[in-house]
């Protein structure tokens, strides 16, 4: 039987306790106890942040990975998934990150831990750097939006994630509400049903 890994990622200004992470993590402990998590508290930085999904990503180098990612997170789940040719979930994916946090440039806190850190030009281009332009995998991608989101514009996601699996729900919000009732659908796609 395989290790398998489910790897979360939060988004901008976001952390494990937000209530997607906090409800996913949760409802795989009950249904799916043999799956391990991994939901770091990434840095606000893109390079560090980088750094410790490579670090999870080395220290369970024999596990089945599936990464589920939300906003910022789904940014860098789209990396992660096409690196390593593994399934991805992105919820509300950010599709050009780097264009909207230059409105966050200087002075910031984190929404969850009150955490204080400065943006600068550079991380912007670190951002900008982790960028998949071309999705070499596009089948091991699904997205998953909602058309009301405040924060982004989904049709920028419909585009870039065209070859892959999409489904737009009318309404809804940033956070994707519902969020819980793809559950068996996501175990599906990460091929975590096959155990």
């Amino acid at each position: 039987m395989p290790k398998m890994l489910l790897l979360y990622l939060h988004g901008f200004n976001s952390s494990p306790q937000s209530v997607k992470a906090q409800q996913i993590s949760q409802w795989f402990q009950k249904y799916h106890p043999n799956i391990k998590l991994a939901v770091p508290h990434l840095a606000p930085y893109p390079t560090q942040a980088w750094q410790q999904i490579e670090a999870i990503i080395a220290e369970y180098g024999e596990y089945q990975i599936g990464v589920v990612g939300s906003s910022l997170g789904g940014y860098l789940a789209t990396r992660v998934s096409q690196q390593l040719n593994c399934p991805a979930v992105l919820i509300n994916p950010a599709v050009k990150p780097y264009e909207l946090l230059v409105d966050y440039l200087g002075d910031n806190s984190n929404l969850y831990t009150g955490d204080s850190y400065t943006l600068v030009p550079e991380h912007i281009d670190e951002l900008r750097a982790l960028d998949c332009v071309q999705l070499t995998h596009p089948e091991m991608l699904w997205a998953l939006l909602q058309t009301d989101d405040e924060v982004l514009d989904y049709r920028q996601a419909v585009e870039k994630y065209q070859a892959s699996k999409v489904t737009v729900e009318q309404g809804g919000d940033h956070s994707f509400v519902n969020f819980e009732r793809h559950f068996n659908d996501i175990v599906t796609f990460l091929a975590f049903n096959q155990i």
